[in-house]
């Protein structure tokens, strides 16, 4: 493994940088997921640099030409969204570049290709994905939302939940039985949002803020087109769909910039009279933290490299998932510690530090080792299919 960049990916990094510091508004922060989905002025904005992004073909960087793509290389893509991660940038709707597009290359018709990711690649669209279920969370094939074929097209009725962006999506890639059999009888459909019958209603994070929203299908008609990968074959496409979900290059620019945010912080800040970062016990955190970073950004750059040689990230992507959610809750965690009794504030507070961003990563944090694969269920696939450990 080569751990240098080329000339040409340190240049592509600095356009990639010239392109944030000329589009971004005067003075831009950052924005979390929850507000990039849930204020609708960011939500503008999301809209207006994801068609920028579209027109320069940087949304299908590594997509093959013959779907709209440059070929460029997994590490190129990396680096795209390590920097746009970094500055918290909008208009990235990964549910549709990093794990709709790439499964339908793989599963899709020619026509389903062909329909759906010259508009992902243009950034006209926004996807949502419709798995999880109140009885069907870690247990993915207890999915019970069922999908009834009839003539040219099928009934889908049931509920999905924690479904991420639902109330800004277009499409939902969504999974559904189709017969008893719990693998063998799923299978995947994409949905119009505007379908009549399926009702979008928001659900609220600790926060208070709108990212996640159930789903209820009543009787929704979704034409026999739209079924992906073949009758019954669901559960292995929806298998797919989350290897690519759990390739997250996006943490590792986020773990950069919440650690950079907390040095700024801990250098401003006192206690007793004192700055806080000459703290022996704080600096010694940091450097373990910065560590971690170097950790994270290393697994995370191991699984690009695989798919640059042609191979397929499965366990690797699952020590990715951990190590990255688990190592946001830590620095959320310090973060919170330096932040001392302002650190609980919330946005709008004169005296929040961050603009409420740590307090928000913090509440956050919980979820990040749950969704797309809880830390439990990463470990038993690093221990199954990495190890080759018995399951019992």
């Amino acid at each position: 493994m080569d751990f240098c960049f080329t000339e040409q990916q340190e240049a592509f990094r600095q356009e990639v940088r010239d392109f944030l510091n000329k589009e971004l508004p005067a003075g831009w922060a950052g924005v979390s997921l929850e507000d990039m989905y849930g204020i609708e002025e960011v939500w503008a904005v999301f809209k207006d640099m994801a068609r920028k992004l579209g027109a320069k073909g940087w949304l299908s960087l590594g997509w093959p030409r013959e779907y709209g793509g440059q070929s460029r290389s997994h590490m190129d893509r990396v680096i795209f969204h390590e920097e746009f991660a970094y500055r918290k940038a909008p208009g990235i709707d990964r549910i549709g570049i990093s794990q709709t597009a790439p499964t339908l290359m793989f599963f899709g018709t020619e026509e389903q290709k062909r329909r759906h990711l010259g508009s992902i690649a243009r950034g006209e669209v926004v996807w949502c994905q419709g798995f999880s279920e109140p009885g069907a969370g870690s247990d993915l094939a207890a999915v019970q939302a069922k999908a009834q074929e009839k003539d040219d097209y099928f009934i889908i009725t049931g509920q999905k939940v924690w479904t991420t962006a639902a109330h800004r999506a277009d499409w939902c890639f969504l999974l559904a039985r189709t017969k008893p059999d719990k693998r063998k009888g799923l299978s995947t459909f994409l949905v119009d949002m505007k379908s009549p019958g399926l009702e979008v209603r928001p659900l609220l994070n600790i926060a208070g803020k709108r990212t996640f929203n159930e789903l209820f299908l009543n009787d929704v008609r979704v034409p026999r087109e739209n079924l992906v990968g073949g009758l019954d074959n669901g559960w292995m496409v929806a298998l797919a769909y989350m290897s690519f979900e759990r390739s997250c290059p996006e943490f590792v620019g986020l773990a950069r910039r919440a650690l950079d945010d907390i040095m700024k912080l801990g250098a401003q800040a006192k206690t007793g009279g004192n700055r806080l970062l000459p703290s022996p016990m704080l600096r010694h955190r940091l450097a373990e933290m910065f560590i971690e970073v170097e950790v994270a950004k290393l697994l995370t750059y191991r699984v690009a490299w695989m798919q640059d040689k042609g191979l397929q990230p499965d366990s690797e992507a699952s020590q990715a998932k951990v190590f990255d959610s688990e190592l946001m809750q830590r620095i959320a965690n310090i973060g919170m510690q330096v932040a001392g009794l302002y650190g609980p504030l919330e946005e709008g507070s004169p005296w929040v530090p961050l603009n409420g961003m740590m307090s928000e990563a913090y509440l956050f944090g919980p979820a990040n080792t749950i969704g797309a694969g809880t830390s439990e269920i990463m470990r038993t696939v690093i221990a199954s299919r990495g190890l080759g450990l018995p399951r019992n």
